[in-house]
């Protein structure tokens, strides 16, 4: 009797199995149109037009979240560009777009083809393309050196978020800069430790400032550092 019951169990389950329909596979295509638009700042140094000869540098900048709002004051605007509207001068093309979404990542290939369109319309070195970010926007600037390794001569983050597997791929012939304030609250400067200790382990040629009672604000000294544009300027590309 039990094994006439085995039986029918199974053959019932066998038939229950055999009912249910098999998975469908289906290999597909489709083309994406993604459409951003960047308001950017666009700075020419003096010697821009005086030597129509010269090819120039050009710095990328990123900036954070906070300065999303509209209509921001000179005041309130982060370096460089406040430096630049406050009279300073620099000696080279600064490349300042803005991010418009509050609570959005940079769109990093929309900010690579404006960088395109910039190089390609103007008297730019291709050797000497800088890189530089704040905060989100410092985080964006690790993202766009891994994305384009041969594009970029020199990098300077300061308080930037750090993903720390990105180490392994950024071009390890590009010189890389690194700010932090030791009390920041909003993005730890543990973060920059850990990326610049696993930098130093790859044989990446690294510096790290690291700024003593100061919060998320580092961006004040560091772009206030001329040092690090001559820093800049000593870099070329090497891949």
């Amino acid at each position: 009797m039990y094994k006439t019951i085995l039986f029918v169990f199974l053959i019932l389950l066998v038939n229950s199995c055999a009912s249910q329909p098999s998975y469908t596979l289906v290999d597909g295509e489709l083309e994406t149109s993604v459409t951003e638009t960047l308001k950017y700042y666009l700075y020419y140094p003096p010697e821009y037009e005086l030597k129509p000869e010269k090819k120039f540098p050009v710095l990328l900048f990123l900036h954070g979240g906070g300065e999303v709002a509209e209509d921001l004051g000179p005041n309130e605007r982060i370096p460089p560009p406040n430096l630049i509207l406050q009279g300073r001068k620099f000696p080279f093309l600064i490349l300042a777009p803005e991010n418009s979404y509050a609570k959005s990542w940079w769109n990093t290939r929309a900010v690579k083809q404006l960088l395109d369109s910039v190089v390609s319309k103007n008297r730019i070195d291709r050797n000497r393309i800088y890189l530089s970010g704040i905060s989100r926007g410092g985080g964006a600037a690790w993202e766009m050196a891994v994305q384009y390794p041969e594009t970029f001569a020199a990098m300077a983050v300061v308080c930037g978020m750090t993903p720390l597997p990105y180490a392994s791929w950024i071009n390890k012939k590009m010189p890389i800069w690194v700010f932090h304030g030791e009390d920041d609250d909003v993005i730890p400067v543990e973060e920059s430790e850990s990326m610049v200790n696993k930098l130093k382990e790859f044989g990446y040629d690294v510096r790290f400032t690291k700024y003593e009672n100061v919060g998320h604000e580092a961006w004040s000294k560091a772009y206030a550092t001329d040092e690090l544009y001559a820093w800049f300027l000593r870099q070329q590309l090497q891949n």
